[in-house]
């Protein structure tokens, strides 16, 4: 059986510039071949406070620096930062989310690491567009990011009080033609009627 310097691979992944790892990264950045292997090398890492589990086969350096929003697309993919998360990060709404909400084309779930919440709501694959890359994340621009609020509040999911929202920071046209983008169910009509007229 073969033996490893664990001094070695962690030089190895130090060295990788990744902070982010699945088991199928972490195979590359430390040149494994056999899976048994890989198993036992993870749990030493993880024993010896190099890497840090996030969940079933996904892992990240104990002093990871990555956002939360980082870390938000990588538990759950597809997914992009939308909803309040994205809102706030504008300064379209002045208050802070406790979770960062993001929307994937999985199923609704939510996933706690290192003390923050993070929750993923269900968009079909037909709405799952208007996003941007930031850094090394994924996130809605500002008119998609409410767009996606308004209709998750009209399906009775969010909620939305327009009142909070710094509404002069939205470009009104180009969110009137995300808006007619979604199913135009009478509940979504009557979310958005006080704000596009």
């Amino acid at each position: 059986m073969k033996t490893y310097d664990m001094s070695l691979l962690t030089k190895k992944i130090y060295e990788s510039s990744a902070q982010l790892f699945s088991l199928t990264t972490l195979r590359e950045h430390l040149g494994l071949e056999k899976s048994g292997s890989l198993y036992k090398i993870v749990n030493r890492l993880l024993e010896s406070g190099v890497l840090i589990k996030i969940e079933r086969n996904k892992y990240c350096l104990k002093n990871y620096t990555h956002s939360d929003y980082s870390i938000s697309n990588f538990i759950y993919e597809p997914s992009y930062v939308s909803f309040e998360s994205a809102l706030s990060y504008y300064g379209i709404l002045s208050q802070f989310p406790y979770e960062v909400t993001s929307a994937t084309l999985g199923q609704t779930r939510s996933k706690e690491f290192n003390g923050k919440k993070y929750g993923y709501y269900h968009l079909k694959k037909s709405l799952f567009w208007g996003y941007v890359k930031e850094d090394n994340y994924l996130i809605a621009d500002k008119e998609k990011a409410l767009a996606d609020q308004l209709y998750l509040a009209s399906k009775g999911i969010k909620k939305i009080h327009l009142d909070e929202y710094n509404l002069l920071l939205i470009n009104k046209s180009k969110l009137k033609l995300y808006i007619s983008k979604y199913p135009q169910t009478s509940q979504f009509k009557k979310t958005i009627a006080n704000l596009i007229n």
